[in-house]
C-alpha cells in the first residue's frame, strides 16, 4: 500500500448543529464517512489527534485507516475539511471508503520539482494552472503526490496531464490536454523614452 495513516475515531449516534457544538466544545471533529458500498457512518475525531494527522500527512493523499470500538478497520482517504474562517478551527472531516481491492478516483497533489531554464536564464514565470489531478488507482498504488520536474522547461512551454510522469497501476482521469504547469514569458523592463529637444 502507500504511505498510510491510522485514525481513532468513534461512532456517534446524534446528528444535528446542537450535537456538533457539544461535540466541538469537547475538541471532538464531527466527521461523516461514506463509501460507494455501505451507508454513511457518523463519526466523531479527537481535534488534536486530527491536527497531528494532517501535520503528519503534509498535504499529500494518503490512506487513512479509521480504526474504532466494535467496527472493523475502514480505509479511508480525506475528501474534505472545513474550517471555520475567523477561529480556523476544524468544523467537520469527510472520508471517502474505499477497498483495497477496488481502484478508485482520487485528486491528487502536484509538486513541482527544480528550478526551470526560463525561469533561471530568460526572464520566465512559472504558473501552474492545475494544482491536483484526477487519478484511478488501487489503494496500494496511490500516489501521495505527482512530482513533476520542471529543470528543461523553457518559456512558451507547458506540461500537460498527457506529458506526466507514467506511475505504476496508475491512470490519469484528466484530458490528455489539459495544462499542468507553464513558463511564461515575464514583463519585459521597458526603457523611459528621452524627452525630445
Amino acid at each position: 500500500m502507500s504511505t498510510s495513516t491510522t485514525l481513532k475515531v468513534s461512532v456517534r449516534e446524534e446528528s444535528g448543529r446542537s450535537a456538533s457544538r457539544r461535540l466541538r466544545k469537547e475538541n471532538q471533529i464531527p466527521a461523516i464517512l461514506y463509501g460507494k458500498h455501505t451507508d454513511p457512518v457518523k463519526l466523531a475525531v479527537d481535534s488534536k489527534e486530527f491536527a497531528k494527522m494532517l501535520k503528519d500527512i503534509a498535504g499529500r493523499k494518503t490512506i487513512i485507516e479509521l480504526e474504532s470500538e466494535g467496527r472493523d478497520k475502514s480505509l479511508s482517504f480525506l475528501q474534505e475539511v472545513q474550517r471555520d474562517p475567523i477561529t480556523d478551527r476544524y468544523l467537520h472531516a469527510d472520508f471517502q471508503e474505499i477497498h483495497s481491492d477496488e481502484k478508485f478516483e482520487v485528486e491528487v497533489p502536484v509538486i513541482v520539482k527544480g528550478e526551470s531554464v526560463g525561469v533561471r536564464l530568460h526572464n520566465g514565470v512559472l504558473e501552474i494552472a492545475s494544482h491536483s489531478v484526477r487519478v484511478r488507482c488501487l489503494a496500494k498504488d496511490l500516489p501521495g503526490a505527482i512530482e513533476v520536474d520542471v529543470t528543461e522547461l523553457d518559456v512558451d512551454q507547458t506540461i500537460k496531464v498527457g506529458g506526466l510522469p507514467a506511475l505504476e497501476g496508475v491512470e490519469y482521469r484528466d484530458p490528455e490536454g489539459q495544462a499542468v504547469i507553464s513558463i511564461v514569458a515575464g514583463e519585459a523592463v521597458e526603457e523611459t523614452p528621452k524627452a525630445e529637444e
